[in-house]
């Protein structure tokens, strides 16, 4: 079978999908794919797609060669060939044009099609035994140069001290996996925050409703009050993303409190991310984000996790997102951070998984060389965020990292 008949029945399977009118309201366009000569189209209308036929004014076309959209078909597929924003912005084979607002309006259900039709069996991992009901959620006021933030945060065990730092546009509930491990709990103090505005932690009193914007000045703020008055101890700073550059902002800047970094999809300058459409009038923002980090997902983790990690991002406070994007994409350069790093005094691991076009394993492997005596870890077959996309295949990579942490404090 040839890649466009194998991707039209693919499709055809697709579009019978039950969370695709969640992903549509509202939403009327036509979407071309084209498969080297060869052309066809989806229709969109009243939360129903449809194929109908070829269409040369199509709202949305995505092209490729045979070759690309027949990588696209592998069982797994490569990475940068797994998603439609991969697609848009990893891959050089596949050209995407339509209005701007047309694509940012069509990725929620272009994103979920295409997770279907790469469907792979997921990676294999030993069950973990979790128990939610030992997570524990309270409120805790932390003063931050003078101003007082009542910061949300969940815990769970006893020993020592871990604090998780979220991604970029999330909340703390992307560590409940780990939280809930009985495992982890017996040994360790296991601590998730929601950042200022961001979950369950309010925007100051203070906040005059001006837009929201993150600087590496104003998180390295956060974190070291946080640290004081929150956790009250030297701890292992465990960060996912935008979390994992600041776990090197504070290896750098305040090694005194911590006992190491274990930093979770590290970038070297993630310039890829930001996105006019994560915050626009014309466009359904919690739709968007949360299918603009659907494509950053492994095709390998199970689909109703991936499900639950992009939930977060469709509850985020409009603006937050491209505002922390500010630090995360704009402010953040691994080449000036890292140097500043020893590894001796600060134990770091810096885990990279293979479909992560954000913050790539060459990212990672570029860092390891800039901090020497860090650990460098790439992670076969995982995602972006592999903490709550895949956790039980994730565990053995944060339990080695934790090892490593302890084994050279």
């Amino acid at each position: 079978m040839g890649a466009h008949a194998e991707l039209i029945k693919r499709v055809t399977l697709a579009i019978e999908d039950p969370e695709l009118p969640r992903l549509t309201p509202g939403l009327t366009t036509r979407i071309s794919l084209q498969v080297g000569p060869e052309k066809s189209s989806l229709a969109v209308g009243g939360g129903i797609v449809a194929l109908d036929g070829a269409d040369e004014n199509a709202d949305v076309i995505l092209s490729a060669p045979d070759g690309a959209w027949e990588k696209v078909m592998q069982v797994p597929p490569p990475a940068t060939y797994h998603s439609f924003t991969a697609f848009q912005l990893a891959n050089p084979e596949f050209t995407l044009s339509g209005s701007p607002v047309a694509i940012a309006q069509a990725r929620p259900a272009l994103e979920r099609l295409f997770e279907i039709v790469v469907a792979s069996p997921p990676l294999v991992a030993p069950k973990v035994d979790r128990n939610i009901e030992q997570v524990t959620g309270r409120y805790k006021r932390v003063e931050v140069g003078g101003v007082e933030h009542d910061i949300f945060y969940e815990e769970a065990g006893a020993g020592t001290p871990i604090l998780f730092l979220h991604t970029a546009g999330a909340d703390g509930r992307q560590f409940l996996p780990q939280l809930s491990d009985t495992g982890f709990a017996r040994t360790n103090r296991l601590i998730s925050v929601d950042l200022p505005f961001h979950g369950r932690s309010m925007p100051p009193l203070t906040w005059d409703g001006s837009p929201y914007q993150l600087t590496t000045d104003l998180y390295l703020t956060w974190c070291t009050a946080i640290l004081d008055q929150l956790v009250g101890d030297r701890a292992i700073v465990v960060g996912g993303s935008m979390g994992a550059a600041m776990c090197m902002v504070l290896a750098a800047e305040r090694p005194e409190r911590l006992m190491g970094v274990i930093a979770v999809e590290p970038p070297l300058k993630s310039k890829g991310r930001r996105n006019p459409f994560q915050h626009n009038v014309n466009v359904h923002g919690s739709l968007h984000n949360s299918a603009y980090v659907r494509g950053i997902m492994s095709p390998l983790s199970p689909q109703e996790e991936r499900r639950r990690a992009s939930w977060i991002y469709s509850q985020g406070a409009p603006g937050v997102y491209p505002g922390d994007l500010s630090f995360y994409s704009d402010e953040f350069d691994g080449a000036v951070v890292g140097p500043k790093i020893d590894a001796k005094r600060t134990p770091t691991v810096l885990l990279s998984g293979t479909y992560d076009y954000s913050a790539t394993p060459a990212d990672g492997a570029a860092l390891a060389a800039l901090i020497p005596g860090s650990r460098h870890v790439v992670m076969e077959g995982l995602g972006h965020f592999p903490m709550c996309e895949n956790p039980d295949y994730f565990r053995s990579f944060l339990q080695d990292a934790i090892r490593f942490v302890e084994d050279n404090g």
